[in-house]
């Protein structure tokens, strides 16, 4: 195997990235996502590696042998191949596999058979390893097309949940408080300001928000909550019966709450799926992959 190994689990709002030495784990650390945008590959890149290159340095080292990338909107060309150049450009190891990072899930989830994992995060895509090998997939069609379920998603329905409390057209909800704290605006007025113009990462942050709004109590926010819910164990329901794959593993930044995770496995387990403990570990898949190059 190779020696220095280093990997890295990147998507639209978060990041991680780890180093291994002869197959223990040296470093790990997290930075901002750095998903892979059609044109953007430089810009990806230069994220990645200043992570990469923490995780080195941590580790006393300057550079690894071999970087497997796990990388939202890496799974076509020519983002992947942009991606893989760039990085190799910016020499943190000698050698550059890139991936997406529902392939580092899959490899973590289910490594030696067919399985899906649903994941919810910025957005929200499923993927699947068919009993033959075959790899499918739903969802992940970005802010504009889809990713209902994700954190934009749930995110836009918090503003429209406190727009319309805020002109007595739905009930009164903590969202409000919740949005403004997180977007730091001193009242309603500024939320708007702060929402027109407000990135995809940042409306996606309160989709994290809602879920804790939920979790002490609010109505409002366990509707939007359960909401989702239903659109993510669609997906993946939407994909089992296409590919006949019946285990799932729910992986993502919306999925570490209780509650959420199992308002979707409640829905998974009544379309006859079963739901696998735990999260899989995206950088364990990036040591497998490695591993095997």
């Amino acid at each position: 195997m190779t020696s220095i190994l280093a990997g890295a689990d990147v998507g639209g709002s978060k990041s991680a990235a780890a180093v291994w030495k002869d197959g223990t784990e040296v470093a790990r650390v997290s930075g901002i996502g750095a998903a892979v945008r059609p044109g953007r590959a430089l810009s990806s890149a230069a994220t990645i590696a200043t992570l990469v290159r923490r995780a080195l340095t941590s580790a006393g080292l300057l550079r690894a042998d071999l970087l497997v990338v796990g990388a939202a909107g890496a799974g076509r060309e020519p983002e992947a191949g942009d991606l893989a150049r760039a990085l190799r450009n910016e020499d943190v190891a000698a050698r550059v596999q890139v991936t997406t990072d529902l392939a580092l899930l899959l490899e973590s989830a289910f490594p030696d058979g067919p399985g899906l994992v649903l994941a919810a995060g910025t957005g929200s895509v499923a993927v699947a390893r068919t009993a033959s090998g075959e790899i499918e997939r739903a969802g992940g069609h970005g802010w504009q097309m889809g990713d209902e379920g994700g954190g934009y998603d749930m995110g836009r329905a918090v503003l429209r949940a406190v727009g319309r409390a805020a002109d007595g057209r739905g009930p009164a909800t903590a969202l409000e408080q919740a949005a403004r704290d997180l977007a730091r605006a001193e009242d309603f007025p500024a939320l708007i300001r702060w929402a027109a113009s407000a990135g995809v990462a940042e409306v996606a942050a309160l989709g994290g928000a809602a879920v804790r709004t939920a979790e002490a109590g609010d109505a409002v926010a366990l509707e939007i909550l359960k909401a989702s819910a239903d659109e993510l164990a669609g997906l993946a329901m939407a994909l089992a019966r296409r590919t006949g794959v019946k285990q799932v593993a729910i992986a993502g930044g919306l999925v570490g709450s209780d509650l959420m995770r199992t308002e979707i496995a409640t829905r998974l387990a009544a379309g006859k799926l079963s739901v696998l403990d735990g999260v899989p570990d995206a950088l364990g898949g990036a040591l497998r992959i490695g591993r095997g190059a």
